[in-house]
């Protein structure tokens, strides 16, 4: 009885003990930062969207976050996941937010909670449910009675699960801050007089709920007491809250850019992003926020823009598939631990700042203690410089910032990279004709034929042309819209001398034309515009002729003012055009049949699990409309997984019942665009960076290893346009290279500083590290101290070389996992005096 006892009082204290995280803390702010506790604080955080990964991912997404330097995690919640029916929520699988949370308090992290409820994030519908769409007399994000209630109800629904777990910092949770609304200030003034009323109310309406932390509103630059006003851009350096009594806080730093179909896929230097961060941190900033710091993957229809593309990568420093992007992680890593130097100066007074001369800039932060740091700018965008401060000369790259946590030293250059690079591929993995293979055993194939036109009992017509989210409520991105004609031998559509062309006009997003079954044309719109207009050439016969017409939604508007009433689908003239006598005939007020979605998609084919599918005679190949259907045994080993799907289209993708996002590899990047060299030094925006020209702007979709099981997993692909299944293949996401490149004139290492740096003689030194602890530098492509040319996988020696160079690191490296080579001449040899050498290693790992 007494064991009983204590096995009871036992689950008691842990039952008590998992409700309450950690001790309950007070989270305030005045004008110069976020206190908790009474403690001042400077903080660093990143945006990760739990929907975006899985709930197997997110641990390990978050020890790297607290291991790169950040102190917050900062997501959205999506309204549309969590209640895609109204009054039905769900909170499983990867939709389980307060796991998710809890996750992050483990790792001894706070969190931001974004709750809005509306979102943008590049995410369908801007996060709300299309439910609300249709709801009588409701305007949404304006002052407008229905919405308000609505938005009313699910913010206080999120609230009182955050209390019910003890997740707000007040009651011992991770909880610091939480979001109301988001971005409304870029588009206020399109909802004229009733725009202010509704901000107003928002912000009434999230105080009221007593969360015990504070609230921000982002770009909301009349955001009322006591809403945090913050910023959100490329660079927030010269924003300035709209009281002093707030913060300066910095919710999206853009780490990179999305990608849009057919579109270059942007990326952003880590010397320009370094730059941006430290110029905020300089000017009085004390929180800032990368989005993304991990981006992930758009699963099933999640994507919106519309055209936004399966992949969420975002040049975030932790990649799509939870790998480091180095060597941006590492560098912002460094630059984290260089701040935190300087949080007791920081939180202690505003920064003073000087100019030193013609886009020169020193802040200096001096507190009563006499603690001291200073923060050295180079705005220039092409001359590196050397300036003089507290008597001491400072080299200074252009476009650069360097840090000195003591006004002494420099420990930190924003344009100085002494992390590692790692140079990451897809690694294609062979089909094996036995399961003691490594790579993905493909069974055979089979498939269905989806039906042209109409198919469904739930088929309905009416006259004239239907606006697409209205009529599917986007249940499906598929709508047809059927006409059948009877003509006679003497109709003058059948006329020798004409030349028919079937003349649409569509919103968008992409349309295919079907002549009596027949495929005849199609077109597609873009991101910059959703809209088709296209002419096709049909060929029509005496007696009954059917127009098929499948208009597809490629994810739903989410940024802008007014963007829920978007809309999409074919809106006319529908013509037919080319007759012999001139004459047009307008078809766009007939009677047209519609159906919403697939046939494969009523049959839920998805699942793999119908009696429908065909294995005879032969496998059809670049047909339209076909559903097709593998099993496979996974990749072995623990590397990311994804399908490559050359070969392919454009269409959507399940594993295992799992939707992993539409494909679209045939839309190929213009081969003319302006994919070139990209120089970090100088103002960065969107289209300055940009890669994959004359490739498909997304070639590999993201499987998550937990959607994969031991022996028999099932692949199956919804084929719009026609392609071969048989040349898609797995491939596994590989770090086997790395580099690095530091020079004479670099600041050592962040790691190799600590508290005594004052004290400390520490030189650059070079550290090479093998992405994964089962690895060992086993080759050296190429190793040259002196003055190398080019960058990781293109290093090229220069005049100035030396011979012992090699000899050295080979003798520190080869066979560990990880070495550090002091860059000096003493250790290298002088090949060449008089100039700054520079020692460039690139290893393989094994």
């Amino acid at each position: 009885m007494a064991r009983r006892t204590q096995v009871i009082v036992f689950l008691l204290v842990a039952a008590m003990a998992s409700s309450v995280l950690h001790a309950a803390v007070n989270v305030t702010y005045d004008g110069r930062a976020l206190a908790i506790d009474g403690r001042c604080r400077v903080l660093v955080s990143g945006s990760i969207h739990y929907p975006r990964s899985t709930p197997e991912m997110w641990p390990d997404l978050i020890k790297k976050s607290k291991d790169g330097g950040l102190d917050i995690i900062e997501t959205y919640v999506f309204w549309d996941m969590h209640e895609p029916v109204r009054g039905q929520f769900d909170f499983t699988g990867r939709k389980d937010l307060v796991k998710f949370i809890k996750l992050v308090a483990d790792a001894g992290l706070y969190l931001h909670l974004r709750i809005g409820p509306y979102v943008c994030a590049e995410w369908n519908y801007g996060g709300f449910p299309i439910w609300l769409h249709s709801m009588p007399n409701i305007e949404l994000r304006t002052d407008n009675e229905p919405y308000k209630a609505e938005m009313e109800r699910f913010t206080t629904k999120i609230v009182d699960m955050m209390k019910q777990n003890n997740l707000y910092a007040s009651q011992g949770g991770p909880i610091i801050l939480s979001q109301i609304e988001n971005e409304y200030g870029n588009v206020e003034s399109s909802y004229g007089e009733r725009a202010k009323p509704y901000i107003d109310w928002a912000a009434q309406m999230a105080t009221s709920l007593n969360i015990g932390v504070p609230w921000v509103m982002c770009q909301q630059g009349d955001a009322p007491d006591p809403m945090i006003n913050t910023c959100n851009g490329f660079y927030c350096d010269q924003f300035t809250p709209n009281s002093d009594q707030k913060p300066k806080f910095w919710t999206e730093l853009w780490s990179g850019w999305f990608t849009s179909w057919g579109d270059p896929v942007p990326y952003r230097p880590a010397e320009d992003v370094a730059f941006a961060v430290a110029r905020f941190y300089q000017n009085n900033g004390t929180l800032m926020n990368y989005y993304m710091y991990h981006g992930g993957t758009n699963f099933g229809r999640t994507s919106g823009g519309p055209f936004i593309s399966t992949s969420y990568d975002y040049d975030a420093p932790i990649d799509e598939y939870g790998l480091l992007r180095q060597p941006k992680w590492g560098h912002l890593k460094d630059l984290h631990k260089a701040i935190k130097l300087c949080e007791e100066a920081m939180v202690a007074a505003f920064g003073n700042t000087t100019s030193l001369g013609q886009n020169l800039e020193v802040t200096v932060y001096q507190a009563e203690s006499g603690s001291c740091a200073a923060f050295l700018a180079n705005l220039d965008n092409q001359l590196d410089t050397t300036v003089n401060f507290n008597g001491n000369s400072f080299d200074l790259p252009a476009w650069s910032v360097s840090i000195l946590p003591d006004c002494k030293n420099v420990v930190y250059n924003t344009a100085k990279v002494n992390s590692i690079t790692g140079i990451s591929k897809f690694v294609k993995q062979l089909a094996q004709t036995n399961s003691s293979g490594n790579g993905a055993t493909f069974s055979s194939w089979s498939w269905y034929s989806e039906p042209v036109g109409i198919s469904s009992s739930n088929a309905f017509v009416l006259p004239g042309l239907l606006e697409q989210i209205n009529t599917t409520a986007d249940k499906s991105d598929y709508l047809w819209y059927s006409l059948s004609m009877g003509l006679n031998d003497n109709d003058p559509l059948l006329r020798d001398g004409s030349q028919i062309v079937l003349h649409i006009d569509s919103l968008g997003h992409v349309l295919y034309t079907f002549i009596n079954g027949k495929l005849a044309g199609s077109g597609k719109g873009s991101a910059k515009n959703t809209n088709v207009s296209i002419e096709v050439p049909v060929s029509l016969e005496p007696g009954n002729n059917t127009i098929d017409l499948l208009s597809v939604t490629v994810g739903l508007k989410n940024y802008g003012a007014f963007f829920d009433e978007a809309g999409a689908g074919i809106c006319g003239p529908v013509q037919l055009k080319g007759l012999s006598n001139g004459s047009t005939v307008d078809l766009s007020n007939e009677q047209w049949t519609y159906q919403v979605g697939l046939k494969g998609e009523q049959l839920e084919l998805s699942s793999g699990s119908s009696a429908l599918w065909l294995s005879e005679p032969t496998l059809p190949k670049n047909t339209p409309l076909t559903w097709y259907k593998t099993t496979f045994s996974a990749p072995a080993g623990n590397s990311p997984v994804a399908i490559d799907f050359t070969g392919m289209g454009k269409g959507h993708a399940w594993v295992n019942g799992q939707g992993i996002g539409r494909y679209w590899p045939s839309n190929v990047v213009d081969p003319n665009g302006y994919c070139t060299t990209c120089n970090y030094r100088g103002t960065y925006d969107q289209n300055k960076c940009l890669a994959n020209c004359g490739k498909p702007s997304q070639q590999q979709n993201h499987v998550p290893r937990s959607w994969l099981k031991q022996g028999e997993n099932v692949l199956v692909l919804l084929e719009e346009v026609g392609g071969d299944p048989t040349m898609i293949s797995f491939v596994t996401r590989e770090v086997a290279t790395v580099c690095s490149r530091v020079s004479e004139s670099y600041p050592p290492p962040m790691d190799l500083w600590s508290s005594n740096y004052l004290t400390r003689v520490i030189k650059p030194t070079l550290l090479l590290e093998c992405p994964s602890p089962s690895q060992v530098i086993s080759q050296f492509q190429f190793v040259s101290f002196g003055n190398p040319h080019g960058g990781c996988g293109g290093f090229t020696h220069g005049r100035c070389r030396s011979k012992r160079a090699r000899r050295v690191i080979h003798k520190a490296c080869m066979g560990k996992p990880r070495c550090s080579i002091e860059v000096t001449v003493e250790n290298l040899g002088n090949p060449c005096a008089n100039i700054t050498k520079s020692l460039a290693v690139e290893a393989s790992c094994s």
